[in-house]
């Protein structure tokens, strides 16, 4: 198959990729969905070719900019995965209009104060969306347009079916946009406070693209079932064709492996994009059950570290050569950095177990990754700045061609998040690590989440995989708690599901031998309230970071 790259693109519009692909492979299938099951109980699908996809996006650029909608209007997208949100997200890149993209599980404060920063124009959804943006005054001092996706009910607007066709006989509608130029807005999960809308250019979209294709050797042709609906939109741009998975995208941990093994086989997935959870689930379910996804070449997960055991678990249920990789990277700028799960099974593993954090690799070329002396102020250039050396903790910062600029309408948190070297924008991760001496970056936590005590500062990596590995553990989480009017840490544990009833410790004995384990090292001596928790929040869209702000709030009650 010809590479992509052998038809010219027409602008620096991330859109530009999918009329390169509808002329290179027309009639192959861009998007496939799920759509139930036949009367025989044979899974059913519905589907766009990229020919499809191309015509459709065409007709709803038209008909949206025909509707008032132009350049730069920024425009809420409140529309599940589905054949028209692909449409609709690629129309709005077409008209170079900016689509805001917020989780809709973030819950109602946070979504109206998401709302509030973006400034949105206009809003396109699904008529649930609509309902609650009418009833809880979602934008109502900036929305002027409403679409609504499926039948409207009592707000005004128009509704995709009469959007669209109005730009059925209009020409192909492609806006020239320039590298600089806004392409989206992507809100943050909020996992560690109010989300943050990151801001998009076409030139970084271009740019990640890139990045991914070339790190993971990703081919035309290749099927892809993507569990993060956003990830999905490369696909286009590298050629393959996208599965959505029957899923509810804001629970992965719950998703159903059976549909998830389901579409792998009635499509022959070659890819998967899937958060540490979700493989967690999957994994389980696999080995316990015999599954195998012998089509599954690769697969990406991120959002949070990955642990051994589940890379376990997958490596089994995949074909020899197959490879999980764990890239490392954030909204702001992704990817930075990877590691393939056989050098984590292979080496860096046995040093995650003694507290040496998680490797997460070496650094994607041509980002430059350098550690700083960790401080929560801000940096206004790097005159401020003390880099530190190999093998020191610090905070980690990038600078590459995906690293975004800004938040929208959150300059104070922009000048928390960015610094300037030599002209160039540096982007502070809000994570703490360091260099080994082969030139691997290890993550040891979010810097928010370090607890610093009179004689030593604990990072949260470093203390909880040594913890992890104890037998009917499933995860820990390290907060610092004020006990008797000191700063103290308290390990909080989850248990293991899948430990058996009949070998389970109880609490105490459970306790006790964490307390041995942490005492051979120096770190976790010092660590000696344990409490274990019913199940950590976690954030909505990776349902992999735990949200130990909440419980620092859990753990001071319990001491008040």
């Amino acid at each position: 198959m010809t590479h992509p790259e052998s038809f010219p693109l027409e602008s620096s519009n991330i859109a530009s990729w999918l009329p390169r692909m509808a002329r290179q492979q027309p009639d192959t299938l861009a998007v496939v969905f799920p759509s139930g099951v036949d009367l025989k109980g044979k899974r059913t699908y519905s589907h766009l070719t990229y020919r499809e996809l191309d015509q459709r996006s065409d007709q709803i650029a038209a008909g949206l900019h025909r509707h008032g909608l132009k350049r730069g209007m920024r425009t809420v997208l409140m529309v599940k995965p589905s054949l028209e949100f692909f449409a609709l997200t690629f129309a709005l890149f077409k008209a170079g209009i900016v689509p805001v993209m917020i989780d809709p599980g973030l819950g109602v404060s946070q979504l109206k104060t998401c709302l509030r920063e973006a400034e949105p124009e206009a809003f396109i959804g699904i008529p649930t969306a609509h309902a609650a943006r009418v009833l809880l005054g979602w934008g109502r001092g900036s929305i002027r347009h409403n679409i609504t996706v499926g039948s409207r009910w009592f707000w005004g607007g128009k509704t995709l079916g009469q959007i669209a066709p109005a730009g059925k006989h209009e020409d192909p509608l492609l806006e020239d946009t320039r590298e600089e130029e806004t392409a989206a807005i992507l809100f943050t999960s909020g996992s560690t406070g109010i989300a943050k809308g990151v801001v998009y250019t076409h030139g970084h979209f271009m740019a990640q693209v890139a990045l991914i294709r070339d790190t993971y050797g990703i081919q035309p042709g290749e099927i892809d079932l993507p569990t993060f609906p956003l990830f999905a939109l490369f696909d286009p741009a590298l050629g393959m064709t996208t599965v959505v998975p029957d899923m509810d995208f804001t629970r992965p941990a719950q998703v159903d492996p059976e549909k998830i093994r389901a579409a792998i086989e009635d499509w022959g997935v070659t890819n998967v994009f899937a958060s540490p959870a979700l493989l967690a689930t999957v994994g389980r379910h696999g080995v316990k059950h015999g599954v195998t996804w012998p089509t599954v070449k690769r697969i990406l997960t991120a959002g949070a570290p990955v642990q051994a055991a589940t890379l376990e678990r997958m490596h089994k249920m995949l074909s020899p050569d197959a490879e999980i990789h764990t890239p490392y990277g954030a909204t702001e700028v992704l990817p930075v950095s990877s590691i393939s799960s056989r050098d984590i099974l292979r080496e860096t593993r046995e040093l995650t177990d003694r507290g040496a954090g998680v490797c997460v690799g070496h650094v994607v070329a041509p980002n430059d990754v350098r550690i700083i002396g960790i401080t929560d102020e801000p940096l206004e250039d790097w005159s401020q700045v003390r880099e530190m050396p190999i093998g020191k903790v610090g905070e980690i910062t990038v600078s590459g061609p995906t690293v975004t600029a800004s938040y929208y309408g959150r300059p104070e948190a922009t000048r928390l998040a960015k610094t300037r070297r030599d002209g160039t924008i540096v982007h502070r991760m809000g994570d703490v690590g360091y260099f080994d001496a082969e030139g691997r970056l290890w993550f040891c936590g979010r810097k928010s989440h370090r607890v610093e005590l009179t004689d030593m500062t604990l990072y949260s990596a470093p203390v909880e995989e040594i913890f992890n590995t104890q037998v009917g553990v499933f995860r820990t989480a390290l907060v610092g708690a004020l006990i008797g009017g000191m700063k103290v840490p308290v390990l909080l544990i989850e248990r293991d599901p899948d430990t058996d009833e009949h070998s389970e410790l109880p609490d105490q004995d459970l306790f006790e031998a964490l307390k041995k384990m942490g005492a051979n090292f120096t770190h976790t001596r010092g660590i000696t309230h344990f409490m274990v928790h019913p199940g950590f929040p976690v954030d909505i869209r990776h349902n992999a970071k735990i949200g130990r702000e909440k419980l620092t709030v859990w753990v001071q009650g319990k001491f008040s």
